[in-house]
């Protein structure tokens, strides 16, 4: 009987915000296939990949529809946009993560991905110095050696046919990111990595299986879900490493070990970790609490390693998928290195120019993040049509990245077009592999070094083999492989 309320009252209401539509003479054209009550929502059930290819479809239905479209989520109309001007426009006007974002908070709370505006304003300005330039330079002896330790982990598979390169990936980049951002060595404790890579892949999964069960987007409803035990499961593990790094290094810097940087005792280099601003402003000037440092601690975490470490699997996978590509890379390398296997160094990653090409290239290809969501806290005038404020609007990466401005060959993976600046598109939002206007990503330069040095490495020492028109996607939050992205490797016989 209870069920039979609760489905009514969820229907009345269904009905009443479906009458009471702002239909705003001025709306972009709506997306057809609409259903009563439920909107557009039945096509966005099923798995994650058939998610995915909904989203997809979404994407080009709306270039073709010059860039806009308004669609329905149950009774709610919501905006999906794939205009790199009118992209720009929304992420510049309205910084405000959607709700739908809170289905995250749980785990991520307040960090500078799904934190609410005012917070994310304060806490952005006080964390850009952890990315500052110099800083950075300092962490290249740390990207260096995990890049060794990524050729080497790599051996066992050489020549012994197709395989999973992100299961090294994943562990490495994730070690780099204790190493530098937190200054916590996690490489010796396998077990407590595999525990939180399956716990985030899981996580993942609920936010997703959240989103798409419309009577779970309620906090009352899903308390009392199986949902939420499997989520509560996860945060277990995920809360434990970060409350781990929180512990650890709070005990290191009170006891004054820490205060004037860390030194790497095999170079005598010293850099900053992330962690020691956090604790820098929350000890001695009281700006963030033990809770807050979590949030952030997890942010960086997930978005620093499991973006970064999915963006070198397509590249790697890419790459083996053109030869021509990978021989360029190889010629560039030699030019710079020649026979030398010495450590990349702050001067070779100006000269990686190809290199460089190949990695944005390979995330406009496949962007990792393909959908990011504001909520429009005002009425936004765009070229053709006007947004209600209010409404969640859907910015797509993916459709930004193909769209008919980076010209008739916009759906082929092609490093070349960025090596000539004019010809590239003016619009900064047109390559979005970093997020969108000034909610850009923080760790942007970060990431860019990181993968630079990794893939210097791997392909100065293997040939790599692979094709990416047999890969099968998903879309758990972030766009990942299901099938088809293994590659093989051999060792490079020649030099070029």
């Amino acid at each position: 009987m209870l069920s039979v309320a609760l489905v009514l009252v969820f229907l009345s209401c269904g009905i009443l915000a479906w009458r009471r539509r702002n239909r705003n003479k001025d709306e972009p054209p709506p997306l057809p296939g609409a259903l009563p009550l439920i909107g557009h929502f039945h096509l966005f059930v099923g798995n994650s990949s058939q998610l995915w290819d909904s989203v997809k479809k979404l994407c080009y239905n709306t270039l073709d529809a010059d860039g806009v479209v308004s669609f329905y989520l149950g009774p709610k109309t919501v905006y999906f946009v794939t205009d790199p001007d009118d992209c720009l426009k929304i992420a510049s006007t309205c910084l405000e993560k959607d709700k739908f974002y809170k289905f995250t908070k749980p785990w991520l709370g307040e960090g500078l991905l799904t934190g609410d505006l005012q917070i994310w304003k304060e806490h952005r300005k006080l964390l850009n110095p952890a990315f500052k330039q110099s800083i950075l330079d300092g962490f290249i002896d740390i990207f260096n050696k995990e890049a060794r330790r990524l050729v080497k982990n790599l051996e066992v598979e050489v020549d012994k046919g197709p395989f999973d390169q992100f299961a090294y990936i994943q562990p490495n980049v994730l070690e780099t990111i204790c190493l530098t951002v937190l200054a916590v060595d996690f490489t010796d404790e396998s077990l407590l990595n595999i525990e939180y890579i399956n716990a985030l892949e899981n996580i993942l999964k609920c936010v997703v299986e959240r989103f798409q069960t419309p009577w779970l987007h309620s906090d009352v409803m899903f308390n009392w879900s199986s949902l939420k035990r499997r989520q509560d499961e996860c945060l277990k593990i995920l809360h434990n490493v970060s409350n781990t790094v929180l512990k650890k290094r709070k005990a290191e810097y009170l006891n004054n070990n820490l205060n004037n940087g860390t030194e790497d005792t095999t170079k005598g280099l010293k850099f900053r970790p992330f962690m020691d601003l956090l604790l820098e402003l929350a000890i001695e000037k009281g700006a963030f609490s033990d809770q807050e440092i979590r949030e952030h601690v997890d942010t960086m975490l997930f978005a620093g390693h499991d973006t970064t470490a999915t963006s070198l699997m397509y590249m790697m996978l890419l790459v083996g998928s053109y030869p021509e590509v990978q021989q360029k890379i190889f010629e560039e390398l030699h030019n710079v290195f020649g026979d030398d296997d010495r450590d990349v160094t702050k001067q070779d990653l100006s000269q990686l120019v190809y290199l460089e090409a190949v990695l944005k290239e390979s995330m406009r290809f496949y962007p990792v993040a393909p959908v990011i969501i504001r909520r429009l806290d005002q009425d936004v005038k765009l070229r053709n049509c006007t947004l209600s404020k209010d409404r969640a609007c859907f910015l797509s990466s993916y459709g930004v990245h193909r769209h008919p401005v980076w010209g008739p060959d916009a759906e082929e993976f092609k490093p070349e077009r960025w090596l000539d600046s004019e010809t590239l598109p003016k619009c900064p939002t047109t390559f979005s592999g970093f997020g969108m206007g000034r909610r850009i990503c923080i760790g942007k330069t970060y990431a860019m070094m990181t993968m630079k040095i990794a893939m210097a490495h791997v392909f100065r020492r293997y040939r790599v083999s692979g094709n990416h028109l047999l890969m099968t996607t998903k879309l758990d939050v972030l766009l990942k492989p299901i099938s088809g992205h293994h590659v093989s490797i051999e060792i490079r016989k020649n030099k070029t």
